[in-house]
């Protein structure tokens, strides 16, 4: 079938996740860059502990817990100004830099985002870059009650759009919505953030270079990519050759 509509996800697809960087460098010094990829590393861990546990809370918890989890670990005393400034950060993400460009090249297509963010901070997402009239709709996965890669995520998806699995385009930077998009029966395109670095020469290595090793390649979970792009602005190929 005719690809009709397009579905991104959030968190490291159109936003910027180590845009939090620069401020935890300048409110815990040297340990920033720890920090950073600490608390996504640990966020994910806990939005896949509580989907196994069914234990669920929105992500503006899994958020806060994954934050002050990492702090403590590093020897960050978590003060009000510190955690509260790291949190708000989290509402107002930096886009990617291609991303305006690419939603603006497919404004013939039905767009939408599918994330594991609460409502409200994917409200404040979506205002606060200025794209919200550039999508027909943005799901929150929290109305199932549990995160990505559940089935029921996807499934919530398709249904708040009336779309038929293999009608949608999938579109993520993360290895696990990939496999679980894919496994649901939507198309999709993987966006490689990751790609394209060599292997380390050593173990020594720094906290972001271990980041993108862990988190940057293809999963082996048995379900790959339709595509995998270098950047955004490359779904319109993407979308002409599944046309073919």
């Amino acid at each position: 079938m005719t690809v009709r509509t397009v579905v991104f996800d959030a968190y490291g697809t159109l936003y910027d996740v180590q845009s939090v960087g620069r401020l935890a460098t300048e409110l815990c010094g040297d340990k920033g860059e720890l920090i950073t990829q600490l608390w996504r590393l640990k966020q994910l861990e806990y939005t896949w502990l509580r989907g196994l546990m069914q234990t669920y809370e929105d992500f503006s918890v899994v958020t806060r817990d994954s934050l002050d989890f990492v702090l403590e670990r590093v020897g960050v005393r978590s003060s009000t100004t510190i955690r509260d400034a790291l949190l708000t950060k989290y509402l107002k993400l930096d886009l990617y830099p291609e991303t305006l460009q690419a939603l603006k090249a497919l404004a013939d297509y039905r767009l939408a985002i599918l994330s594991n963010g609460s409502p409200a901070m994917l409200d404040s997402l979506v205002e606060a870059s200025g794209v919200r009239s550039l999508f027909s709709q943005v799901i929150s996965v929290d109305p199932v009650k549990t995160y990505k890669p559940d089935p029921r995520c996807y499934d919530l998806a398709a249904k708040s759009l009336g779309a038929v699995a293999d009608e949608v385009l999938f579109v993520s930077s993360n290895g696990f919505d990939v496999a679980g998009a894919k496994r649901f029966g939507f198309r999709v395109a993987w966006v490689e953030r990751g790609g394209g670095a060599p292997p380390p020469s050593s173990s020594a290595i720094g906290p972001t270079e271990l980041f993108g090793l862990l988190r940057g390649g293809a999963e082996r979970l048995g379900c790959g990519a339709d595509a995998r792009v270098a950047s955004l602005t490359d779904l319109p190929r993407v979308l002409t050759d599944l046309a073919r």
